[in-house]
């Protein structure tokens, strides 16, 4: 669909997924003009959000850093559910497991310490008595946390998208943007259907990051599997979200939504290019994650396969978010390499950006996250 180029907005958004759905609503909602444009027509399969749900977890073993953040999102999705009247958090209470020197045990340990989380520590034996489907080893142990839940990625963009339209916002779906520039004046996104003009550019393009945000950083965009069973007793109450490390493997689960359970490895090595997508998973694929499962939660390994959906991840080199002002560009605001645990902090990303652009800066602390440490990191 052919657009007419925009004389002048006051933002121009660049990828309208997990975080550019919630800057724009952010945006249009505070009265700004904001034109939206994204290659697809989000929510699709073809990024980090596909799959039907997305946990989020206070105890988090990435590092203490991410609290505050996590804790504002828990608030602000409780709030995009009063504003839609839709379910979107759903509370189901989670369990890092593994033996005790891994990430997901330690990590969550720790963060949980430094900020005084409430949480309880489950030796093998508990855990079984406890959740009955888990089958840990007798030297493996559980963090657990009850404030843990998911969320559902498709219906939160698909909400964000409604409310920023409804508030005024020029969304441009199936429009793929070719590049942008930017002067002390203004910046000028180039398209196929044309030019945005606009004072200023937030760049959260998913996994075409490593080409349109022009930072020396090595994102990666890899494929990840996520894979569903249709089993009973593993409900919301029944089974929690789980992250669970074996060795050098990461996998990660949730409780059945919607008819189906879903398994998936956190970790991989596949880079795939965004433009031709990912596929499904292979019989291989299938038969490794039933062989991790076996011993593990051994009702799901057994349960009939529903089939699978395939995510991108684009990844930074540590791990860390990139998120702030574009280290050569005043104007210019990155959002991008959430690395595969980002989704939950979607409307705090939202607001963050929004703050940045209409107050100079934010409250929360984002060093963390700064583009300018991942370009030095790279070079």
């Amino acid at each position: 669909m052919a657009y007419a180029a925009l004389v002048r907005a006051d933002v121009a958004v660049v990828g309208l997924g997990s975080m550019g759905s919630a800057v724009a609503y952010r945006l249009a909602v505070g009265g700004l003009r904001v034109v939206g444009l994204d290659r697809f027509s989000p929510p699709h399969g073809r990024g980090e959000h596909a799959g039907g749900s997305r946990i989020i977890r206070t105890a988090y073993m990435e590092g203490p850093e991410y609290v505050p953040l996590v804790r504002r999102a828990y608030e602000l999705w409780h709030e995009l559910e009063s504003a839609t009247g839709e379910t979107l958090l759903t509370n189901t209470g989670g369990l890092m497991l593994g033996r005790p020197d891994t990430l997901p045990v330690a990590g969550a340990l720790a963060t949980a310490r430094a900020h005084g989380l409430a949480h309880e520590v489950l030796d093998a034996a508990e855990v079984r008595r406890r959740f009955p489907a888990f089958a840990p080893d007798d030297d493996e142990i559980g963090v657990f946390d009850e404030t843990t839940g998911l969320v559902r990625p498709e219906r939160a963009i698909a909400a964000h998208l409604r409310l920023a339209a409804a508030a005024g916002a020029e969304l441009r779906t199936g429009v793929a943007v070719e590049g942008w520039s930017a002067t002390d004046t203004g910046v000028t996104v180039t398209t196929r259907d044309g030019e945005v003009h606009a004072d200023a550019l937030v760049l959260a393009p998913g996994s075409w990051s490593p080409g349109l945000t022009r930072l020396v950083v090595p994102m990666r965009v890899e494929r990840r599997v996520q894979h569903y069973w249709r089993v009973e007793g593993h409900g919301i109450g029944e089974l929690p979200v789980w992250i669970w490390q074996a060795g050098s493997r990461i996998a990660y689960g949730l409780p059945t939504v919607d008819g189906e359970t879903k398994g998936a490895f956190h970790d991989g090595a596949e880079e795939v290019d965004p433009d031709a997508g990912a596929a499904a998973a292979s019989a291989a694929e299938i038969d490794e994650m039933r062989g991790w499962l076996r011993d593990r939660l051994p009702g799901l390994a057994a349960a009939p396969y529903l089939g699978s959906k395939p995510c991108l991840y684009t990844l930074t080199p540590d791990g860390h978010f990139v998120l702030g002002w574009h280290p050569e560009q005043p104007r210019v605001v990155v959002a991008c390499g959430f690395s595969g645990h980002g989704f939950k902090f979607a409307p705090v990303v939202g607001e963050i950006i929004v703050d940045m652009l209409t107050a100079g800066g934010t409250a929360y602390d984002i060093g963390l996250f700064e583009p300018a440490r991942v370009v030095e990191a790279s070079t």
